[in-house]
């Protein structure tokens, strides 16, 4: 059994290979292409590799894992942890990752399956085309305020009352062109985040799942799909806490001689996740009985914010157990 430490980069991947007791075998650098590395991978017996969790991961390790008898892929945190020294370069990360591999000292993480990992991708755009939708917002108010022309605020993003006001708009043609061209990004942005949605709830792989995760009160569509492509597997979480803390709504803890101070939420999560749990965890009270007393509780206690993170947990709470056991929610 070979052990091979695989250091990813865009453009070239740098490869180390040793034996169990750890003598190397061979070391050098491959182009970045699939058909490089497939080349490369039909050559050798029999091997086990590990790679670092990177955004190109994913595709790299579905062409070579068939050829593995296992192919891990490594949390880039933990990993750093472990594995700091004084010196770096593409040879050295290669080696340590294939001592690790051969000693099993690994920290692993769950890679998603290809189709997964696509649909992922589609819904992480979706936020991207809100955040589009919102600065276009932004630009349209704020080059009105720059002009110093009144508007009805809760109007001026209707499309009869946008278009009806700028015909009677006494600006320059520059800031008309720039009013006009902002509305134009808005209504694409708009348009794009519709069709990506339908195309997410309608696909086979989550339309059931979707849907029974929507049978939470409070839970809406952007929750369910969010949820669902986010965790992928809920029964890889062998308890709550761990869910949790993947979702990034625990505090950062540190303990010593006894002692032990928390710290904000942590900075290692699901940065999305997080984004819409809690935003979800300030709307859902208005529809969900139980995470209202609970909201309510929390906020008598002191910070609202800390009432909204509470409300987050319960809500990863519920759709974990959903989740789980693929049924829709029963009222206790």
């Amino acid at each position: 059994m070979h052990y091979i430490g695989l250091d990813v980069h865009k453009q070239t991947v740098s490869y180390c290979v040793k034996t169990a007791a750890g003598e190397l075998v061979e070391e050098g650098r491959l182009d970045a292409t699939r058909e490089a590395l497939t080349e490369w991978a039909v050559r050798k017996s029999v091997w086990q590799g590990a790679l670092e969790a990177t955004p190109f991961s994913g595709w790299i390790h579905d062409t070579l894992a068939p050829y593995a008898e296992d192919l891990a892929v490594a949390h880039p945190a933990a990993l750093d942890a472990i594995a700091r020294a004084k010196k770096k370069s593409d040879r050295i990360d290669a080696a340590k990752l294939a001592d690790l591999c051969r000693a099993d000292l690994l920290p692993r993480v769950w890679m998603p399956p290809a189709e997964l990992r696509e649909l992922r991708r589609l819904l992480r755009f979706r936020r991207r085309l809100v955040e589009q939708a919102t600065w276009s917002k932004n630009r349209i108010a704020t080059v009105l305020m720059e002009l110093g022309e009144p508007y009805a605020k809760s109007k001026l993003h209707g499309k009869r009352y946008f278009y009806a006001y700028l015909d009677e708009l006494d600006a320059s043609e520059a800031d008309l062109l720039l009013l006009s061209a902002s509305r134009d990004r808005l209504e694409d942005s708009a348009a794009a985040v519709r069709l990506v949605e339908k195309r997410l709830l309608e696909h086979p792989l989550l339309r059931e799942r979707v849907a029974r995760l929507r049978t939470i009160p409070g839970v809406g569509a952007v929750t369910a799909l969010t949820w669902a492509l986010e965790i992928g597997d809920p029964q890889r979480f062998s308890s709550l806490d761990r869910a949790v803390s993947y979702c990034g709504l625990c505090a950062r803890l540190n303990e010593s001689a006894g002692k032990s101070k928390r710290g904000p939420l942590s900075k290692q999560r699901n940065p999305h996740l997080q984004h819409v749990l809690i935003e979800a965890a300030h709307l859902a009270p208005r529809w969900n009985e139980e995470l209202a007393r609970l909201h309510q509780k929390q906020v008598e206690r002191g910070h609202r914010n800390r009432a909204a993170v509470r409300v987050a947990r319960q809500l990863v709470a519920l759709l974990l157990a959903v989740d789980r056991r693929a049924t829709g929610y029963e009222r206790r």
